[in-house]
């Protein structure tokens, strides 16, 4: 699995005119926007990790002025479905998709990164598996990071 994480003042995922999530962060906090891809063979064990490995990233301003994770800090997480993050662009100026799980495989891994970040606390947001969606942030940094498990 594979994942796009960003430090954000500010996130929301729109479909169709209608916010279907949001991180409230009205009171000056940090959050992370994160886009999820899959690709075949992954696995739930992955997609636990990647949730681990996200709730503990110490990329947000701590209280003492040093780094923190969303875990220190209770920063709300919006989670985005992102299959072009596996992407091959090696030939040519047509992306291919061939890496990227398909939908019967990869919205239940999504779920459970979700499932998985609320069991260990986080308030998470998602957008909407497999929708046109608009999504709208603000990198607070810049600050963006590419994990793979």
């Amino acid at each position: 699995m594979r994942a796009v994480v960003q430090r954000v003042t500010r996130a929301r995922v729109v479909v169709d005119g209608e916010t279907v999530g949001e991180l409230d962060l009205t009171d000056g906090r940090q959050g992370l926007s994160v886009l999820v891809g899959a690709t075949h063979g992954d696995t739930e064990e992955q997609s636990r990790a990647l949730a681990d490995k996200i709730w503990r990233l110490r990329i947000l301003d701590g209280p003492d002025g040093g780094q923190a994770g969303a875990a220190d800090v209770a920063a709300p997480i919006l989670v985005i479905s992102q299959f072009t993050l596996y992407a091959n662009t090696e030939r040519g100026r047509r992306p291919s998709w061939n890496a990227a799980a398909p939908a019967e495989v990869a919205e239940p891994l999504v779920d459970a990164l979700v499932a998985h970040l609320r069991e260990l606390g986080a308030m998470v947001a998602t957008g909407r598996f497999g929708a046109h969606m608009a999504v709208d942030s603000v990198n607070d940094g810049p600050v963006t990071i590419l994990l793979e498990v």
